[in-house]
């Protein structure tokens, strides 16, 4: 049996519709009344004694439950709930699974524990030393720092997989306000931003790697970096939105400088980071250790993603 945790979140939905060979364990907060077996669960509120008995049957545990948003308050108080919930909450869980008899633990981290951006052309490793740098990676980081430590304890095998950027079928967030900007078609300031270089990573490419871990015998006790192995420039992932919704691509030459100085005033350093910055992700160790390539190149996974804009 498998237990999954942030099972009705966009990853957790597209992972559960592929683990129809497993009886799944949903750790939770609302049952899907789909037929798996339901143990009602809180990130902020854990009864251990609870889980520690929903998970004696679980072969394996599949954590992709976080906290990824800012909460309101002082840096202090929201570092302190970053690790409330990524940290300390992943531990217990882990803890509890081992306890439990569960063979193995897959922990779904953020490949911002390596750092915000790469430059020089020099991807991230998985071997890299890990440079978090806000309250999100900070506690992703410790929360892998302690998985290990707690699989050689107990003998429980970790397996951790660090994503960029994740896209597909119903995402949210920045990727989806983006793919509706260009369905408009209308011209987008980003033609001149083509020399950065960001890795991505569809959906169906990281479930499938996700769904490789649960029971290959060398993702034991390593750290797996992710993506669909081609790199774009935020130019030509505009082009491939436009391409992959039927739209032409029209590409404004605004100078880079333009968004640096709207960044700052209008507090969205971050943002314009991620347009302009480069973050490029080497999955060599992936691809060698797993005998792992990712099935969908990224234009499969763009008209892929597109297939809900267009059809609305």
């Amino acid at each position: 049996m498998i237990a999954i945790t942030g099972y009705s979140g966009f990853v957790g939905r597209h992972l559960l519709a592929n683990l129809s060979e497993y009886e799944c364990l949903l750790l939770g907060r609302n049952d899907t009344d789909d037929g798996h077996r339901f143990c009602e669960f809180d990130l902020n509120a854990i009864n251990k004694a609870v889980l520690f008995e929903s998970l004696k049957s679980v072969k394996t545990v599949i954590h992709l439950a976080a906290r990824v948003h800012v909460m309101n308050g002082s840096a202090s108080k929201t570092l302190h709930e970053f690790k409330t919930m990524n940290t300390k909450a992943t531990l217990e869980i882990a803890t509890q699974a081992a306890a439990a008899g569960a063979k193995r633990f897959i922990f779904l981290s953020s490949i911002k524990v390596n750092g915000e951006r790469t430059s020089n052309n020099r991807p991230f490793c998985a071997q890299d030393k890990p440079a978090p740098e806000d309250a999100y990676a900070i506690s992703k980081a410790e929360a892998e720092d302690q998985l290990i430590e707690l699989g050689k304890q107990t003998g429980l095998e970790i397996v951790i997989i660090r994503a960029p950027l994740v896209y597909g079928e119903g995402v949210k967030a920045n990727f989806a306000s983006l793919m509706k900007l260009v369905a408009r078609g209308l011209p987008l300031p980003f033609g001149l931003i083509k020399y950065n270089q960001r890795s991505l990573v569809s959906v169906y490419n990281l479930i499938n790697l996700i769904t490789l871990c649960i029971e290959h015998p060398k993702a034991v006790n390593q750290v797996f970096l992710v993506s669909d192995d081609s790199d774009l420039s935020t130019a030509q992932m505009v082009s491939l939105m436009a391409r992959a919704q039927g739209k032409r691509s029209l590409a404004l030459p605004v100078p880079q400088w333009c968004f640096a100085l709207v960044g700052k005033l209008i507090n969205k350093n971050d943002l314009v980071e991620r347009l302009t910055g480069s973050l490029q992700v080497d999955i060599s160790h992936t691809k060698n250790t797993l005998d792992w390539k990712p099935p969908h190149t990224v234009e499969e996974g763009f008209s892929l993603a597109a297939k809900q804009r267009v059809g609305s």
